[in-house]
């Protein structure tokens, strides 16, 4: 029987063959195949990967941040930040996803300019550590491209040094008429350097420049930095905009089989290296395009759930769940070794690919024009076609929902905790962005200062003024927090939140949205059932298959179930968890 690390050798060296089929090498996958052991220090120490093994539980839920979401004053924010966590989240959310902490130049931190160092202005390594300490902790592996202003790109530049050829070129006489982008800016950046004029290909901005991964050293760079992320206390990697890091002339550059390959490679790596660390790819897609990243349980651990945002603003805006239905029913379970990433708000908007198939042209429309009159802000992108289509919708989660299509109205509050009641009873792991928590506003102002859209979801809270507003019970921060937290303590102590537990829809019309979940013993039950109307709506008992033989309880409230009566009237847009066992 071979020994492991041979094992290991010899899939790596399959998975190099796959990547680099089509490119000629000045080393062989076996002598890579080497180097990338090394680099992990697999020589050293190999773990043996469990097969479709499952490394979270109903436990799990992930805070998305900035590490300046929280500033004050002679504090760095990373302490600040562990602060919040401590005191005001406890046990309740056990692991956090920090943003790019790394120095960068643009794009609130995805133009890095050093991955092996932690921004000077929120802190160092120290106070990254101490936070992985107490809490799974999530980073960002900025794998598609850098800041121009990286050391890298520097030695592009001059044409020497690491980096002179770590970067993707084309010339503008290339055909790029079918790459896919989600931006309208030149796809080519014209660059001076010592080999002469170069043409870079940045999928997102100038300032960003795409790697290429044709270059086997751009590979052995980013298996150091996984190296060092994992000595540093991260458990969970997030592979950023990881759809398009395979470039090839005369193709859309985005989804290649060398992109996949590439995360199977590196998932090998890292499973070997720490059995329990997870990869979760960033994909902003089509539905049935991002869940080919799941491979078959070989590639990402977890994939997000980028049509769950922009389906459940819909429903919750027009009263109708339809789509949202649709889309639920049409959803594979995930198998063992996988489950999804669920997320309604984050640092970026309300992403419109996800929906394209599961919405039409109306309700995109009606949707896009809703939010724009609670304020949000469009970004937009190019089709091939040289069509303007809108690609995300900017604006806080808090102001999305403070109203329906008919205008703003009084159930802006029930909307938004019903969104999140939602979210954290589906299958997956749920991931709450911190501006959620907190019930956080459009930020006009930083929009004005930054001229970037993005930044309407991106304030930075002064922490005494939320101090003062979270110890305030009647001000909505303090409520916002205490209500998610209220669900989130129910969630995460009951075994059919597991996010890998059965999830069925319930068939209640379409003003109630239901799902069944079953714990993965069987024992539990919880029926889930969301009025996200703004009127109240009777739900007949016998709709649910309740077994009579046991005690039903609704969670939420605590209330035992009276199995005699025939109906249960829902308040606008409440939530009801019915369980036959509540674990305390």
């Amino acid at each position: 029987m071979e020994a492991p690390l041979t094992m290991l050798k010899n899939k790596l060296v399959q998975q190099l063959n796959i990547i680099y089929k089509e490119v000629e090498l000045n080393i062989s996958c076996e002598e890579l195949s080497e180097q990338l052991v090394k680099l992990m220090r697999l020589d050293e120490a190999c773990s043996t990967p469990v097969a479709y093994k499952s490394h979270w539980s109903q436990q799990d839920v992930v805070m998305i941040t900035y590490g300046d979401s929280l500033l004050k004053p002679n504090e760095k924010p990373l302490v600040t930040l562990k602060h919040f966590m401590d005191n005001y989240l406890g046990d309740t959310v056990n692991s956090v996803h920090i943003l790019p902490f790394f120095p960068y130049s643009s794009d609130d931190g995805f133009s890095v300019i050093d991955y092996s160092s932690v921004n000077e202005s929120l802190g160092g390594w120290d106070e990254i550590q101490a936070i992985a300490k107490d809490r799974r902790l999530m980073s960002d592996l900025v794998i598609n491209h850098c800041s121009s202003r990286s050391a890298w790109f520097d030695n592009f530049i001059k044409g020497e040094g690491i980096g002179h050829d770590f970067f993707y070129t084309a010339s503008p006489e290339d055909d790029l008429s079918a790459v896919v982008r989600p931006r309208t800016s030149d796809l080519l950046r014209k660059t001076e350097t010592g080999k002469g004029t170069q043409h870079v290909w940045c999928t997102f901005s100038h300032d960003q420049v795409d790697f290429d991964f044709r270059n086997p050293e751009v590979l052995k760079s980013f298996v150091d930095i996984i190296r060092l992320y994992l000595d540093r206390g991260v458990k969970i990697f997030r592979f950023d905009a990881v759809a398009f890091l395979w470039k090839k002339l005369n193709s859309s550059s985005i989804n290649l089989p060398e992109t996949h390959e590439v995360i199977r490679l590196l998932r090998t790596l890292l499973e070997h290296a720490e059995a329990d660390a997870v990869i979760i790819t960033e994909t902003n897609i089509p539905n049935t395009q991002n869940l080919t990243y799941f491979g078959n349980a070989n590639e990402a651990h977890a994939i997000y759930n980028f049509s769950l945002p922009p389906l459940l603003i819909n429903s919750l805006v027009t009263g109708n769940c339809l789509y949202l239905k649709r889309w639920l029913m049409s959803m594979p379970p995930s198998q063992n070794g996988t489950t999804y990433f669920n997320f309604i708000a984050s640092h970026d908007g309300i992403g419109l690919r996800p929906a394209e198939g599961l919405l039409n042209d109306y309700e995109l429309t009606t949707l896009v024009e809703t939010m724009q009159s609670f304020g949000g802000k469009v970004s937009w992108r190019s089709t091939a076609l040289g069509q303007q289509k809108a690609y995300e919708i900017n604006i806080a989660l808090f102001d999305a929902l403070q109203g329906t299509t008919k205008g703003a109205d009084s159930f802006g509050l029930e909307r938004f905790i019903c969104a999140h009641a939602v979210m954290f009873a589906l299958e997956g792991i749920p991931g709450v962005y911190i501006h959620s928590l907190l019930g956080t506003q459009n930020d006009y102002e930083k929009v004005a200062n930054t001229q970037q859209n993005r930044s309407i979801n991106r304030h930075r809270w002064d922490y005494q003024e939320l101090e003062e507003n979270l110890a305030d019970k009647s001000d909505h921060h303090a409520i916002v927090l205490a209500s998610l937290k209220e669900l989130l303590d129910i969630r995460i102590k009951q075994p059919a939140f597991h996010p890998n537990a059965t999830q069925f829809t319930l068939h209640l019309g379409l003003q109630l949205f239901g799902f069944w979940r079953q714990s993965l013993d069987r024992k539990q039950s919880i029926f889930c059932i969301n009025n996200i109307t703004d009127h109240d709506m009777e739900l007949s008992i016998q709709e649910l298959n309740l077994i009579m033989t046991d005690n039903w309880i609704e969670l939420i409230s605590g209330e035992p179930l009276d199995m005699q009566q025939e109906l249960i009237v829902l308040s606008p847009y409440q939530t009801v968890w019915i369980t036959n066992i509540h674990y305390k």
